[in-house]
């Protein structure tokens, strides 16, 4: 039986000040994003959605900023980190349209507010939240590489005791 979207994610507790280290505020967020995920099971294609969505937006920002002063941004930043596993070659057929109508656009959206409210009342960096935003991508795509089949998108995302 699935969990009440309507209570509170374990463990959350008050946001880091703006004036807070830039780590705090980053820890503060990757324990919101953990304790969502874990808590829901959130599958890896949903959380591969909600990664992807930021992702772009801050890139995206970072990318005008850095090109009205003349700068580039690193490929750290710019681009998603490389993977660290082998994936088969393996054609899958699937319809991109209907694994979306499979998605819980409810929980995903939960999943992107507590993301864009830490990120805006933390006044967090963009370029720190990229940054933490890309090692969970990385992460992400590691699970994707291994999809054999459509169902397996939905598997729930797999958080390394270490992460």
């Amino acid at each position: 039986m699935d969990e009440p979207m309507d209570r509170p994610v374990e463990g959350s507790g008050e946001p880091p000040e703006p004036t807070a280290p830039p780590k705090e505020k980053m820890l503060f967020l990757q324990e919101q994003m953990v304790n969502f995920v874990n808590q829901y099971n959130l599958p890896v294609i949903e959380v591969s959605l909600v990664l992807s969505k930021y992702l772009r937006h801050l890139t995206a920002q970072l990318s005008d900023v850095a090109s009205q002063v003349g700068e580039e941004l690193p490929e750290l930043v710019r681009s998603p980190w490389p993977l660290e596993v082998e994936s088969e070659e393996v054609t899958l057929e699937m319809d991109l349209e209907r694994v979306l109508t499979m998605v819980d656009d409810a929980r995903m959206d939960i999943f992107d507010t507590i993301i864009r409210v830490v990120l805006s009342e933390t006044e967090m960096n963009h370029t720190d939240a990229v940054l933490l935003l890309r090692e969970w991508e990385r992460l992400a795509r590691t699970q994707l590489a291994k999809v054999k089949s459509p169902g397996q998108l939905f598997s729930p995302f797999e958080i390394p005791d270490d992460f």
